[in-house]
């Protein structure tokens, strides 16, 4: 634990936290071996603390540090600022260059927002992590180099490979182990003491008394949610600093830096900026199918169960009586559920069921003669069929638009055979 300490104060870290203790234990880990390290967590959490911390443990701390943020590169040079390049390569290239990996042999490299990278320059990058080997621009010459790369990023990975906006292959390569900084609102028992050393250093360089927190303005920092983390606290210790005359910062006081502090506790709905109308397509056409199979699945029930009502309406009622109750659910919304409680006389089936007083509510059960039956069950479920139709209509055009009017294909995706898939097309008139 001291050890730990030691290296908090070395770097600058303040936090007592569990999350935050076991990214530098991780990191202590690493240091002496030359494994690929990814780095995540948000925006603003101090990512880049862990690769100083990585680099000045391992016996490359004599060598090299560099630290790229590839965000800020444009594209168009990018490569030459990691790999160099020849003279006369391109337009202003008026003298050979050495890029970032070879100034680094030998020493650590960190690639802070990796997934900013264009796609070509990663093709590069894995070649590097795979051989250590890189092409200047401009150039046919192979060199090598002995770097250790620490990459960084405040983006879901995954969902930037499955966009297609980060090879899958890189993404392994760098992430042979991953340390995640927790954000700041998982940290609060953190935030007074970030806060009080923040004020303490703004304190002195503006020479200014030092502000503190009341109990109520303590616990409100603590309860915020803190999208910008600490560099938006520290933001926010600079301004009280600079600005307020009083020591003691009330409630009041905070409300004026932070407008939405009555939000803090609020669940907040956050839209996925990354979902595509694909998705909402891909979603609509799996409810559809449930729909269907579920509609398909009702009418077999349904069937099934007028058969066995038809076999017993000649011979004796112990089926009606026995499953009353199923009827009852499955025939529900059928004009069959009318009349009133008998016996079984000309040719009617009358179910006769025994309620307990506490069940006044539940309504007497009459199934009439065959004829009637199928007239209501008609009836019933026209306006359903109707509904139900369309959603068909629409998967089966769905599926032979996805599959450019192949049947075969379009039926074993809509878990039909292509017999029933041609007499639907012949019978929605889909030609």
């Amino acid at each position: 634990m001291s050890n730990l300490q030691d290296i908090k104060n070395r770097f600058g870290i303040i936090g007592n936290s569990p999350l935050l203790d076991r990214a530098i234990e991780k990191a202590v880990q690493v240091a002496n071996t030359d494994i690929s390290v990814l780095v995540t967590g948000e925006s603003g959490v101090g990512k880049e603390n862990i690769p100083k911390i990585i680099h000045s443990l391992s016996h490359r701390k004599h060598n090299s540090y560099i630290a790229v943020n590839c965000g800020a590169i444009p594209e168009g040079t990018i490569d030459s600022e990691l790999f160099g390049h020849e003279k006369g390569a391109f337009t202003g290239a008026l003298a050979t260059r050495k890029g970032y990996f070879e100034e680094a042999d030998g020493g650590t490299i960190f690639l802070d927002e990796v997934a900013e990278l264009p796609l070509q320059t990663q093709v590069r990058l894995l070649r590097v992590l795979e051989t250590g080997e890189f092409i200047k621009v401009g150039s046919s010459k192979i060199q090598k180099t002995d770097v250790r790369i620490v990459a960084a990023t405040n983006v879901n990975m995954l969902e930037a490979i499955q966009k297609h906006k980060f090879r899958e292959d890189l993404y392994y390569r760098l992430n042979t182990v991953e340390i995640h900084l927790p954000p700041l609102r998982e940290r609060q028992e953190d935030i007074p003491l970030l806060f009080r050393k923040f004020c303490v250093d703004f304190a002195e360089k503006y020479r200014r008394p030092p502000v503190r927190l009341s109990k109520e303005a303590e616990d409100i920092l603590k309860n915020y949610r803190w999208p910008g983390n600490i560099r938006q606290l520290r933001n926010l210790a600079e301004q009280i600093s600079v600005v307020e005359t009083g020591k003691e910062i009330t409630p009041s006081v905070l409300k004026l830096y932070l407008p939405d502090i009555d939000k803090a506790n609020l669940p907040t709905l956050i839209p996925n900026q990354n979902t595509s109308s694909a998705d909402f397509a891909s979603e609509r056409d799996i409810l559809y199918k449930i729909l269907f199979d579920m509609r398909n699945d009702i009418n077999d029930l349904k069937a099934i169960t007028l058969e066995l009502i038809k076999s017993t309406a000649s011979g004796t009622t112990g089926f009606a009586e026995e499953n009353a109750s199923l009827i009852q659910k499955v025939f529900k919304n059928s004009e069959i559920l009318q009349g009133t409680y008998g016996t079984q006389n000309q040719g009617n089936i009358v179910i006769k069921e025994n309620l307990a007083p506490s069940s006044p509510t539940v309504k007497p059960l009459e199934i009439q003669t065959n004829e009637d039956y199928e007239e209501a069950e008609v009836e019933s479920f026209d306006n359903e069929v109707l509904s139900l139709e369309k959603i068909e209509l629409e998967m089966i055009k769905k599926a032979l638009e996805k599959h450019n009017g192949r049947r075969k294909l379009a039926a074993e995706e809509l878990g039909i055979s292509e017999r029933t898939l041609y007499r639907k097309i012949k019978q929605y008139n889909l030609q």
